[in-house]
């Protein structure tokens, strides 16, 4: 089987789909390997004075469900983790948002359901927009890799292809320290990793635009907030929208979520439902009005 793995930086946010050459649901019974993607993307970034957020993956591997061996190392003999792979592949995570992806792996392997992924980073700094360059620590993501959990595990089934996304969560993996008021006030960073596994056969992708009026004339709006919750309204993620307006949140579990829209400035949106199908894409755009300011009356009489 062939497997691909793609990074994605968001904001918990590349995007995949499952594909299939036989049978959708069964694959070829007489394969013993399918194909699996991998891509990685990243969280909402909610810092103005970070220019970059890097991080080099050098190895990337995947346990298979039966296994109960999540420590044994891949040398180990009878270890269930299968090598995805392993090569240096340096990114910005900031620039994996609104749907863009970078392809980690695209391999070939057993069949059957994955349940954990590792992944394996050193070279991890911080580049501010003054030009300062902090790097940062890398607890065990070096030696025994971060580990993911896939829910639900993603099952690679013969003659077919899997996609899975590993989201980078920017927002909450490099936590500043010092003054945030001004960039010259950050004096470092800690870096604690945190990374979402998607099955991409049960998750889709939420994506729009956001705008405002201008008079008779639709101004698109960039940097716009788009706030995911769940049913009981407890914030699962977000995400920001581009130069051009759009926004696209990927990895979002197949369901019914709300969702609204914010930024600076501006009344925030009615909260929507948005219906999130498997492996598909939902368009919902916003339009927000602008906040009215309140002018001082002079009275001169």
């Amino acid at each position: 089987m062939r497997t691909k793995i793609f990074f994605y930086a968001v904001s918990l946010a590349l995007f995949a789909f499952i594909g299939c050459s036989e049978d959708e649901n069964n694959g070829n019974p007489g394969d013993t390997t399918g194909r699996i993607t991998v891509q990685l993307t990243d969280a909402p970034f909610p810092f103005d004075m970070v220019a970059e957020a890097n991080v080099t993956v050098f190895k990337v591997d995947a346990r298979l469900k039966d296994g109960d061996d999540d420590e044994m190392d891949d040398d180990t003999e009878g270890s269930s983790f299968v090598t995805l792979m392993e090569e240096e592949i340096s990114v910005n995570l900031l620039d994996l948002t609104n749907g863009v992806t970078e392809e980690l792996a695209d391999v070939e392997i057993p069949v059957g359901t994955y349940d954990l992924v590792r992944v394996h980073v050193k070279g991890v700094n911080v580049v501010l927009t003054d030009e300062r360059t902090f790097d940062l620590n890398v607890p065990s993501g070096a030696q025994t890799g971060i580990k993911v959990f896939i829910e639900p595990g993603l099952t690679v089934a013969g003659g077919l292809s899997s996609d899975l996304l590993l989201d980078f969560d920017v927002s909450r993996s490099f936590v500043a320290k010092g003054n945030l008021n001004s960039v010259d006030g950050i004096n470092g960073f800690n870096f604690k990793p945190v990374i979402k596994a998607s099955n991409l056969s049960t998750a889709g992708t939420l994506s729009g635009t956001v705008t405002t009026m201008d008079g008779e004339e639709t101004v698109v709006l960039d940097a716009a907030q788009i706030s995911i919750l769940d049913a009981n309204d407890e914030p699962i993620t977000s995400g920001a929208t581009n130069i051009d307006g759009n926004y696209a949140i990927m990895g979002l579990e197949a369901g019914t979520y709300k969702a609204f829209a914010s930024l600076t400035g501006y009344v925030n949106s009615d909260t929507l439902e948005v219906n999130i199908v498997a492996a598909n894409k939902t368009v919902q755009d916003f339009q927000l009005e602008a906040e009215v300011v309140e002018e001082e009356m002079e009275e001169s009489n």
